[in-house]
């Protein structure tokens, strides 16, 4: 099992950008696919962002391509999100999400993850 723990939420002005860490617990982090996804007032949880064990692999919807980036620091057990260009639909609480062990790849659903982070309010003034 694995306890995960979001910072660096904020608020920010269109354009700017903010990153966002996750810090995970136990000493296997390096066995989880990690994940970002975020949820906005009134909306479902969607995918922003996932990153292979290695992270050699990642994934990026198609709204935040081009704009953020994840990356993991498996000695630091800490997956990262940058986030650049922002525009006021980022607006959400994002989440950090580690997908079980057994599976050795990531997904792209939010059911696909068994922990999840608290969460962090990102919040992206016009």
């Amino acid at each position: 099992q694995v306890q995960l723990v979001e910072s660096g939420g904020g608020l920010v002005q269109a354009g700017g950008s903010l990153s966002v860490s996750c810090a995970a617990s136990g000493r296997t982090f390096s066995s989880y696919a990690m994940g970002w996804f975020r949820q906005a007032p009134g909306k479902e949880r969607e995918l922003v962002s996932v990153i292979s064990r290695s992270g050699g692999n990642t994934y990026y919807a198609d709204s935040v391509k081009g704009r953020f980036t994840i990356s993991r620091d498996n000695a630091k057990n800490t997956v990262y999100l940058q986030m650049n260009s922002l525009k006021p639909e980022d607006t959400a609480v994002y989440y950090c999400a580690a997908r079980n062990s057994y599976y050795s790849s990531y997904g792209l659903r939010a059911d696909d993850y068994a922990y999840w982070g608290q969460g962090t309010q990102v919040t992206v003034s016009s």
